[in-house]
């Protein structure tokens, strides 16, 4: 008798396990989703949550191996300073977890992430100067009940540079809300990455495919080196 998979769990279906994931790219090859929403004239740059937590770990708390998009965010940054707006965000939460709301049911590892502890601090190696602000957000999109969006407009910025990790939740969030928000958005190819390859690989394409355009770091140093200068000047940090 043929066993029913279960609704809640297709992924163990035998038929869909025996597929490869080049099924899976080649059905998004096949859909022609090649299309372009292309760039403005006004980009800003927002890290996602490249903080300690996240980059070096802490006995509570996994990190995952992020030292190249860590490298190639810095050059970028490097490039930028100076030229365009510059953002970070990090994931904190008071100690008694009221204002983790239902995501700290789902993924209860984020209750490592305490407000005022090193985790959440961002990597050293980004050196944050005292202009770029830093967005403190509960949930994974950094436009999620946050300042960020009336930055954006305050600081006239018509495209979003987006680096950071992980693609599968925070990047994919943010990335969503941006284009939804009526920002061309772009994602610094080596300067994203999750917890794992393939799971960036399967997100990363996916999001390419229908929310962003997927552009290497070599091009958007050349990108935000030649935008014409305009006078923008964030608001103080979120928290």
């Amino acid at each position: 008798m043929h066993k029913h998979p279960n609704p809640c769990r297709p992924w163990d279906d035998a038929g869909l396990r025996s597929r490869s994931l080049a099924d899976f790219f080649e059905f998004y090859d096949s859909r022609g989703y090649e299309h372009k929403m292309g760039r403005g004239e006004r980009p800003g740059i927002i890290v996602v949550d490249f903080s300690i937590g996240f980059t070096h770990g802490t006995p509570d708390f996994e990190a995952g191996a992020y030292d190249q998009e860590i490298d190639q965010t810095r050059r970028l940054l490097d490039a930028a300073r100076g030229r365009v707006p510059i953002y970070f965000s990090t994931i904190a939460y008071a100690p008694n977890m009221r204002d983790a709301g239902l995501w700290a049911k789902k993924l209860s590892r984020i209750k490592s992430l305490q407000r005022g502890s090193e985790a959440v601090a961002i990597d050293e190696r980004l050196a944050v100067r005292e202009d770029e602000p830093v967005i403190v957000k509960k949930y994974p999109s950094v436009f999620f009940e946050t300042e960020f969006g009336r930055m954006l407009r305050n600081d006239e910025v018509d495209t979003l540079i987006i680096a950071g990790c992980t693609t599968s939740s925070c990047v994919r969030a943010t990335a969503i809300d941006s284009m939804q928000r009526g920002f061309k958005t772009l994602l610094a190819a080596e300067a994203i990455n999750d917890i794992t390859p393939l799971m960036h690989a399967v997100h990363l394409r996916d999001l390419g495919a229908r929310y962003a355009d997927i552009v290497t770091v070599e091009e958007l140093i050349r990108y935000v080196r030649e935008v014409p200068a305009w006078p923008w000047n964030s608001a103080a940090p979120a928290d």
